[in-house]
């Protein structure tokens, strides 16, 4: 985090399918340590994170960590779901893996040229390297029906979405160096607001839509959860941070931040009405003002809410099948590991196995292209 280091160490029970919290560690960062939730002095981050896990490892009472999972934010971390429209020359042929292969194959090649072509835009740069870092299946239809997996149904019109999120290399690049000079074994590297929108599960998850705002102290970050599926992901770079403690100019500074979060917004609003549910996380939430602002009916009139937005706090509890026996997780600040604890106990224990192999190895191939 920009303001601070979290660490948590989770044990995987696998009997029960959860993770369990045996350690928490908790470190102020450095001023110039981080800039707008990306990394701005490697050593730094190094230092700050070392005195972190070694305080989670002390409380766990472990010598050892297995695997680890990093979150990451920022400006250009980037996350979009993409659909494509296959028409099969054959549709009384059953749909085998060397054609899901190639279905997901295109989806992803569609969504790697539309993100470098938003960078590009945003930066003025032709030529950012990026890197997919999280894929995840949102939605498949055959000829109208959704189903799970398409493997061996008919049809002629296969339509697939899938959400990707993708950061700059250079971001990637240092939390690699990090990872490496902690000695850790790295599971995966992830986007902030990904692991939180995927960290509450409801029995049916289909009719389950949602807004999670994640307020970090150098950042804001959102997730658009929609029918169940992860839509996309935003982030601009203010934070708690930024907000001034001078009550005669808080009030201004409320003012810019809600207009980041409508222009993040509006992009999810030009193709259909916004969920009306609206989760809040992050140190940043605890902010004054904040859930009323969000809450204000000037604010809530310029966006197409489905319903007037109902604003609540993400709590611990709230994230799934992860289970804190530290007491120390009681508050929305914690959401952000607790969701990458969840994320990495979802990977740990492979539970969408034949449609997330397919998605990880076109990731490979795309990195393979670049």
């Amino acid at each position: 985090g920009t303001e601070v280091v979290k660490a948590l160490v989770f044990r995987v029970d696998a009997a029960e399918n959860r993770g369990v919290v045996i350690g928490v560690g908790k470190v102020h960062q450095k001023p110039g340590n981080m800039q707008s939730g990306a990394v701005a002095d490697i050593t730094g981050v190094i230092e700050s994170s070392r005195q972190a896990i070694d305080i989670a490892m002390t409380n766990a009472k472990v010598k050892k960590i297995g695997k680890s999972i990093i979150g990451i934010a920022g400006e250009l971390v980037k996350g979009t779901t993409t659909t494509v429209h296959y028409n099969r020359v054959n549709a009384s042929l059953e749909i085998g893996q060397s054609e899901l292969k190639m279905i997901v194959q295109k989806v992803q090649e569609k969504a790697f040229e539309r993100i470098k072509k938003q960078l590009a835009w945003e930066t003025g740069q032709e030529n950012i390297e990026v890197k997919l870092i999280n894929a995840a299946m949102v939605d498949v239809s055959i000829d109208g029906y959704h189903i799970q997996n398409p493997t061996n149904f008919q049809g002629s019109d296969v339509s697939m979405s899938i959400f990707n999120a993708y950061a700059p290399l250079i971001h990637l690049g240092a939390l690699e160096t990090i990872a490496k000079s902690l000695h850790l074994d790295l599971l995966s590297v992830a986007a902030e607001p990904y692991a939180v929108a995927r960290s509450v599960e409801v029995q049916d998850m289909s009719d389950f839509s949602a807004i999670f705002i994640d307020i970090g102290g150098g950042t804001t970050d959102i997730a658009v959860v929609r029918n169940g599926g992860l839509e996309g992901t935003k982030m601009f770079a203010l934070g708690g941070r930024a907000f001034t403690k001078l009550s005669a100019l808080y009030t201004d500074d409320c003012r810019i931040w809600l207009g980041g979060v409508e222009i993040s917004l509006s992009e999810f609003a030009e193709t259909d009405l916004l969920p009306s549910r609206i989760f809040l996380c992050g140190g940043g939430s605890a902010l004054p003002g904040i859930k009323e602002a969000l809450a204000s009916p000037e604010w809530a009139d310029a966006l197409p809410f489905a319903r007037p937005p109902h604003i609540s706090y993400l709590q611990p509890k709230d994230v799934a099948r992860i289970v804190d026996t530290t007491g120390e997780l009681n508050n929305p600040q914690d959401i952000t590991p607790i969701g990458l604890a969840h994320l990495g106990l979802i990977e740990i224990l492979d539970q969408e196995k034949t449609l997330t192999q397919i998605l990880q190895r076109s990731m490979r191939a795309i990195e393979d292209n670049q």
